[in-house]
């Protein structure tokens, strides 16, 4: 590509803007900051760092008494736990009692702090800063430098991923980016390198598994294309096999070992849903009170079946019709689909959808426009709590006035927004009758899932209907 040097040059400077941007943001607080016993999110990332550099690898994911399953234990796959292992090191080099046995828990000195916003920092640029330049590369190679440097610099300054990962406090950019490489992986026909990548975001975190749909469905029609379908098939299984194996290869001793990890990884115990978030089973129990009327196990099932409803068109067109850009779509729709309706959603898993929509923004505008101010808005009772308020307005209004043309503001776009801006005051100055104490929650949890429902019937519309376009082309070239 004659423009490559051009676009490495423009991808540094907005690579160095999203640092800073990310910098700026991690000044502020974070999940659970001086809230004892329990702390937040911080306090489990620190704790885990400091679990898996002092104690031996069999106890990680098991009760013992340097390691209190009740207090943050691991409930991420290995992957996390080798990222936290990582990390441990990093920080018992520059700070040891941030990671000593015990005596650690809560601590929250300032140099632990900035050294802890760092190791999210290296964490993105290590993986998902390549991913997203990656992607880019691969998928809007025909575009124009402008378009390209336009569409890598909303992936790289995404308000959500940034608020999450150096607000709350998260490595989401590891497990995302990884799906972003195996996404980029796809569009360049490398299925295998999909499926290692692929692999390891599902070993990072479970919740990639909003995206298996896509993936499978995909690499299966492609593969039913190909001249040795069976065979094509098994070689991209072995790599999952082989990657799945050697990330759980510490555990493969004893059945006992992978059972004490796999249940950990299931949390059927938190029941349907917890706080406030933006899917059918939450913004629905204001009418129909699930957890009274149905046992867990019952509703586990019925989750299931909701969800897998919803995905399965998505699935159906890519095996019937794999394209890239359907590709994509379906990562979307699978994901927006788990995201609705299954089993125990943080409100935070909006970041998987929001992915995707992304990735698509040249080819969906309407999506992203819509979808980035509603995940932000979804997550909004829990940024407040966490202390973020001044980032989320800052990255909320850098988001409208670096992406969001003016010409898109029309009475529909402008009546939402108030609508949205309503919500957020009421939610900042009044207080809620004593009997409903969650009603603004549930206020902004039921209009960002109107939000969320609208675009979800859209996209899907939209990936049957550019599937029949791409057939008519098709079969008129074949005419031809």
């Amino acid at each position: 590509m004659r423009d490559a040097p051009s676009f490495r040059a423009s991808a540094i400077f907005i690579a160095a803007v999203a640092v800073l941007i990310r910098l700026l943001t991690g000044l502020h607080s974070y999940s659970g900051a001086g809230n004892p016993p329990k702390y937040g999110d911080y306090e489990a990332q620190r704790h885990w760092m400091e679990l898996t550099i002092n104690l031996p690898v069999s106890d990680w994911y098991r009760n013992t008494t340097d390691n209190d399953l009740g207090y943050w234990g691991l409930d991420y796959p290995p992957l996390t736990a080798y990222q936290s292992y990582i990390h441990g090191v990093f920080m018992r080099k520059f700070d040891e009692q941030s990671v000593a046995l015990h005596s650690s828990r809560g601590y929250e000195s300032l140099h632990s702090k900035v050294l802890m916003r760092w190791t999210v920092v290296l964490s993105d640029l290590a993986i998902f800063f390549p991913a997203a330049i990656a992607f880019v590369a691969a998928y809007y190679r025909q575009r124009s430098h402008e378009e390209r440097v336009w569409v890598l610099a909303l992936i790289l300054l995404q308000p959500a991923l940034i608020l999450i990962d150096h607000g709350h406090f998260q490595y989401n950019c590891l497990s995302l980016g990884l799906a972003i490489g195996a996404a980029a992986a796809v569009i360049s026909r490398w299925e295998i390198v999909a499926c290692v990548l692929f692999s390891l975001s599902l070993n990072h975190k479970q919740m990639s598994m909003y995206y298996a749909p896509a993936f499978f469905s995909h690499l299966l029609g492609i593969s039913l294309r190909k001249k040795y379908p069976v065979l094509n098939v098994l070689k991209l299984g072995a790599a999952v096999l082989s990657t799945f194996a050697l990330c759980w290869w510490p555990f493969l001793h004893s059945r006992e070992a992978v059972l004490q990890v796999l249940s950990r990884l299931v949390p059927i115990h938190r029941g349907l849903f917890e706080d406030y978030v933006s899917n059918f089973w939450c913004v629905s129990n204001l009418l129909i009170k699930w957890k009274q009327l149905l046992p867990d196990r019952v509703l586990v099932q019925l989750a299931f079946v909701a969800t897998l409803a919803c995905i399965l068109p998505s699935m159906l067109q890519q095996i019937l019709r794999p394209s890239r850009r359907g590709f994509l779509l379906a990562m979307f729709n699978c994901s927006f689909a788990f995201y609705f309706f299954s089993y125990q959603v943080h409100e935070k898993s909006i970041l998987l959808p929001v992915i995707p929509g992304t990735l698509l923004a040249l080819d969906e505008p309407l999506v992203w426009r819509w979808l980035i101010p509603g995940a932000l808005m979804s997550m909004f009772p829990l940024l407040v709590r966490d202390g973020l308020l001044l980032p989320y307005f800052a990255l909320l209004l850098l988001f409208f006035l670096g992406f969001v043309p003016l010409r898109s503001f029309n009475p529909v776009a402008a009546s939402s927004l108030l609508g949205g801006f309503v919500l957020h005051l009421a939610y900042l100055l009044l207080d809620p009758p004593a009997r409903y104490p969650y009603l603004f929650e549930a206020f902004i949890a039921t209009y960002t899932f109107a939000y969320f429902a609208a675009i979800f019937l859209y996209t899907n519309y939209r990936q049957w209907s550019r599937s029949r376009v791409l057939s008519s082309t098709q079969k008129r070239k074949k005419k031809v």
